[in-house]
Order: C-alpha cells, then sequence, then structure tokens
C-alpha cells in the first residue's frame, strides 16, 4: 500500500494563533489528521512498537519546514504499515475505513453502485455505503452468477475515461477501501469502477473457461483489449477472430488470443523513463511476469523492450511535490503544486552491473500494485502452491506474507534509490534475458504499437549462461 501526504493547510486557531494541519491520503483516497491514528496505536502496542512520530515545533513552521513535516509524515505512514504487527491489525485498517467515510462525511446506509464489465455493460449491485472492496465484490459476483470459487480471480479496478475511450487505470481497489466512498469523491463522472482478471498467467484462464460466467467474463476481456490495440493483431488474425466471434466460438477466440502478443497486459498512459536515456517518453505495459517499454529516443527513433521482474532486485514508489509552472520559485503549496510519482527498479542487467531504472507516471503505483501481484504468483508457484487457493485467502481477507514471501518485495516509500542497500533475495537462480529491438520507424510517436517489429538490436540479450 503505498501513502502520501500531497498537502498541508495553515489553519487559524481562536487566539489568532497559526497550525498547520498534514492530511494523509491513500491512494489519492483520502484525508485524515495524523496524530489521531498515532495516539491510538501507541495506546493499544506501547512505545516500544510504534515508529517514531514526527515532533511537534512550537513556533510558525516555515514553508520549508511544513514541507519536511510533510515528508517525514509520509515516512512514517509507510512505516506503520510496512510493520507486521501493526499493518495487518484490525485497529490500523479500521482507521483507515472510518476515515474515509468521515472524511466525505457519508453516513452509513443503503446506496446503489455500478460496476463497468469489459463489454460496456454495467452491473448495478445494492450495498452499504460502508461496504468494503470484497463485499462489493461479492456482490457482483451473486448478480452476475459468478461461483464462489471464481471469485477470487477477479479484482475490482478504478478506471478513468477519456473522451476518445480510452481507459486508464488508476489502482486496484484495496481490500480496506469502501468502493462507493472512493467513487463518490472523486466527484467526477469520468471515473468508474471496473471488474477485471487479477492474474496474469494465462494457464489459469483454464480455470475460467470451465464456467459459463467465466467465460463470458474472460471473453468479454479479451474482445475489449483487442478492440483498443492492448493486443497486436494482424490482418490475417483479425479475419480469423472475426470469424470465431461470428460463430460464438468463444473459447476458440480467447484460444488464439492466447498466442498473440500482449494477451493479458495491462496497457498504461505514455510517461517518462530515464533508459536507455534520460527524457524518454515511453508507453509503458504490464504482463507476463515483466514491463514492456516502447521508447521514443531523442532521436525520434523506436525501441522495445522488456524488464522481467525476475531480475528486478528491488523497486520503490516515490512520490514529490512538484510547483506547477508559475514563473516562481516559492516552496511547494497546496494551490501551487502536483504531486508527483515515480516507479524505480532495481535491475539486473548483466551479471555483475545493477543498474536502476525510473518511469515518471501518475500511474506508478497502479504499476507496483501489478509487479507485486506478478511476484505473489510466482512464489506460490515456486513454493508448489495453489495460485487459486491464494487467489481466495486473499478474498477472504485472511492472507498474510510469510517470511519467505517477503523475499521479492517493494521497498518502503520515499527511500532514496540506494546501491548500497542490503540486497533482496531473488526469486530464482534462472533469471530471463533482456534486450531493445528496433521498431518500424513507421510507427507514430502517439501509437507505437503496430504490428511491424524489426530493425537492430540496440542491446544485446543476456542469457542465463551468462549469470
Amino acid at each position: 500500500m503505498h501513502f502520501s501526504i500531497p498537502e498541508t493547510e495553515v489553519c487559524s486557531g481562536e487566539n489568532g494563533s497559526t497550525y498547520v494541519v498534514s492530511m494523509i491520503i491513500c491512494h489519492p483516497l483520502f484525508r485524515f489528521i495524523t496524530c489521531v491514528l498515532h495516539k491510538q496505536i501507541k495506546k493499544e502496542y506501547g512505545s516500544n512498537v510504534v515508529p517514531a512520530f514526527p515532533p511537534k515545533k512550537i513556533f510558525t513552521l516555515t514553508p520549508a519546514e511544513v514541507e519536511q513535516r510533510r515528508e517525514q509524515l509520509e515516512k512514517y505512514m509507510q512505516a506503520v504499515r510496512q510493520d507486521p504487527l501493526l499493518g495487518s491489525s484490525e485497529m490500523f485498517n479500521s482507521f483507515l475505513r472510518k476515515a474515509q467515510q468521515e472524511t466525505q462525511q457519508i453516513p452509513t446506509e443503503d446506496v446503489s453502485l455500478d460496476i463497468c464489465l469489459s463489454n460496456s455493460q454495467k452491473v448495478t449491485v445494492n450495498i452499504l455505503t460502508s461496504d468494503q472492496t470484497e463485499d462489493v465484490l461479492d456482490a457482483v459476483a451473486t448478480k452476475l452468477d459468478l461461483p464462489d470459487d471464481l471469485v477470487g480471480y477477479f479484482s475490482l479496478f478504478l478506471i478513468r475515461e477519456g473522451m476518445d475511450g480510452g481507459l486508464t487505470f488508476v489502482r486496484k481497489l484495496q481490500e480496506f477501501e469502501l468502493p462507493y466512498v472512493s467513487i463518490t469523491s472523486l466527484r467526477s463522472s469520468e471515473f468508474h469502477i471496473l471488474l477485471r482478471k487479477s492474474y496474469w498467467d494465462m494457464a489459469y484462464d483454464a480455470d475460467m473457461m470451465d464456467n459459463r460466467v467465466g467465460l463470458n467474463l474472460l471473453y468479454a476481456q479479451t474482445v475489449s483489449d483487442i478492440e483498443r490495440g492492448w493486443i497486436l493483431v494482424n490482418k490475417d488474425q483479425h479475419r480469423q477472430l472475426k470469424s470465431l466471434q461470428e460463430k460464438g466460438s468463444k473459447k476458440e477466440f480467447i484460444h488464439l488470443g492466447q498466442t498473440l502478443k500482449y494477451y493479458g497486459y495491462i496497457k498504461f498512459d505514455p510517461c517518462i523513463t530515464d533508459f536507455p536515456e534520460k527524457g524518454c517518453q515511453v508507453i509503458v505495459s504490464a504482463g507476463n511476469n515483466e514491463l514492456n517499454f516502447h521508447v521514443k529516443l531523442p532521436n525520434e527513433q523506436m525501441k522495445e523492450g522488456s524488464f522481467k521482474v525476475t531480475r528486478m532486485r528491488c523497486w520503490r514508489v516515490t512520490s514529490s511535490q512538484v510547483p506547477i509552472a508559475n514563473g516562481t520559485t516559492n516552496p511547494c503549496s497546496s494551490a501551487k503544486c502536483e504531486v508527483k510519482l515515480e516507479l524505480a527498479f532495481e535491475y539486473l542487467m548483466s551479471k555483475d552491473r545493477l543498474q536502476w531504472v525510473t518511469i515518471t507516471s501518475q500511474q506508478a503505483i497502479m504499476m507496483s500494485i501489478c509487479l507485486q501481484s506478478m511476484v505473489d504468483e510466482l512464489m506460490v508457484k515456486k513454493s508448489g502452491g495453489s495460485i487459486k487457493k491464494m487467489l481466495r485467502k486473499r478474498h477472504n481477507g485472511s492472507i498474510h506474507r510469510t517470511d519467505s514471501q517477503q523475499a521479492v518485495k517493494s521497498p518502503p516509500l520515499l527511500d532514496s534509490p540506494d546501491p548500497n542497500r542490503e540486497q533482496i533475495v531473488k526469486l530464482s537462480t534462472k533469471l530471463s534475458s533482456v534486450s531493445l529491438r528496433g521498431i518500424s520507424a513507421s510507427n507514430s510517436a502517439n501509437d507505437i504499437s503496430g504490428n511491424d517489429f524489426h530493425g537492430n538490436y540496440a542491446f544485446e540479450g543476456i542469457g542465463d549462461d551468462d549469470l
């Protein structure tokens, strides 16, 4: 879970004095005063367990000191969440749930909530405003007649629909979230909640296709991804797919889709990366245990490359306040700044060379969630466990990571990339390769997902034997 505190507010007291109120946002979702939480968990668990709270200052804070305190509170919240005892405590999660309603001043009552499906249809469920993500997911499953053992294969995602019909994945709704409050607080018709499969390995599609509802949902998602250009299809494949669609051959349609490039990937909005050069425009896609890059170099040349999650030593999401261009150099205030999110991962480029790769994107948190879920699947598969059981346990809210599952994880928020950081255990000793391939220069800058992938290799592939 990723916390940020993008704003502070200077308030006036009754006697004319001023004080600073720091607000916390979890997945830009809700706000609450942090000292309330600190007092509660300190009372319950004692001072030795609770992370140190940023000290208060007697005198009025300068703008620079306000910014420093904002960063300290961010680190405090992340430390609480990552503590095995505090982060999984009912007190902490209950506090987060209640804070959502109280902040938005939404009482507990019966409401209707629309959940979008991949085929643009909507399912309306009757819920309580205080229902959490899993409660809503259960309600959707009941409405669709989706079997209980398949519910855990799906998640609810907050998406934003653009004027052109394009979808932006904002985040996956977390267990403690109240979906009705989340969507209502945004106060925009652009945002919707989408039901989508939450696993990555296409081998688990077989479980879905054994059930009528599961088959229909998977089929609708595959059709949607193809229509949006997320899955690459050439003319011959398009004809085959159209023929299968006309025949109503859904299973055969999916089987053909599984053979296509980027099947099951999530495609993110254009953003910026420092690889292979600083300031490069990039379109990132997540799937098949990798982050795929379509990079536009400063010389307008297009390159494609993939970064396997098994070669990532660690990753982190950082947030910072960036002044909105207004010709001033004043420190940030809530009215003059915006939150900048970055995903940075340390990657094994060759046997003895690690390199940090940074992506600057407002979808950095969603990218991190994708990476973590890929690792979760790989760890379960490596241990001989069942992905089906893992998903269902998570759905029931009873899954807790063991020490072995913590081997490959996202480090604390706001840590600076540190090459001397204690090494995290790698997922496997056999690691896949990375290469950057030239893409046809005919592809436009805005749409670099064309079907022609050719050109000279920009980087030599790294094989397992080299490790």
